[in-house]
């Protein structure tokens, strides 16, 4: 089972990480990235909705990124916002003060938290090598929000120069920019292990209870 279809709460990963989009109505349009055979997808309560388009994803990230910012009817300096389908933690104020901290900015950025743990780097025997210092480091997290123009031809040059980043903000990076960083909770959690669904699951408990 694709992590995005696992069970959470009685909703799969992705319902949860696509409601708050869904119910904002300042989201004029959704394009969801899939694998070309996945059969799950329209089997979900929201499939039917108006403002939703699949697109097929990619081999890397940049690549699914690339291909649903390519099916997008906008204006060039629309901001788009792209999220990870396997971040169902995402609050509605988080999405609020990104969208207000990035209103009137020139370039766009990035929900991000500044980084707690301190950092190993290792040799290939996994022994450590240095301790960086973890000043100025950010744990980077999704929505990323930039205009259309900008997000289509970081992405595109990224591609020609057969450079595969690991987040939009990289793309961006690249083509010569300087996102912007916006505080956002750290438990806008990534699944990527059992260990991590456990995590989430209780986070949304711990919402809910509090709602």
């Amino acid at each position: 089972m694709p992590k995005q279809y696992l069970d959470l709460a009685g909703r799969t990963v992705i319902e949860h990480a696509l409601a708050p989009f869904l119910a904002d109505p300042r989201c004029q349009q959704i394009v969801v990235a899939l694998d070309p055979g996945d059969l799950l997808f329209r089997k979900l309560p929201f499939a039917s909705d108006p403002r939703l388009h699949l697109v097929a994803g990619g081999a890397q990230r940049c690549d699914s990124v690339r291909n649903a910012v390519a099916q997008l009817a906008a204006a060039a300096d629309d901001w788009v916002l792209v999220h990870d389908a396997a971040r169902p933690c995402l609050r509605r104020a988080d999405l609020d003060v990104l969208l207000a901290a990035l209103a009137d900015d020139a370039v766009g950025g990035l929900l991000a938290t500044p980084l707690a743990d301190t950092l190993k780097r290792a040799d290939q025997l996994q022994r450590v090598v240095d301790t960086p210092s973890r000043e100025s480091l950010w744990r980077a997290l999704t929505p990323q929000m930039f205009r259309l123009r900008l997000l289509r031809e970081a992405l595109q040059a990224a591609s020609v120069a057969g450079r595969e980043p690991t987040d939009e903000a990289q793309a961006v990076e690249w083509a010569g920019y300087a996102p912007r960083l916006v505080p956002g909770r750290a438990d806008n959690l990534k699944i990527t292990s059992p260990a991590d669904l456990a995590l989430v699951s209780a986070v949304l408990a711990q919402e809910s209870g509090a709602a």
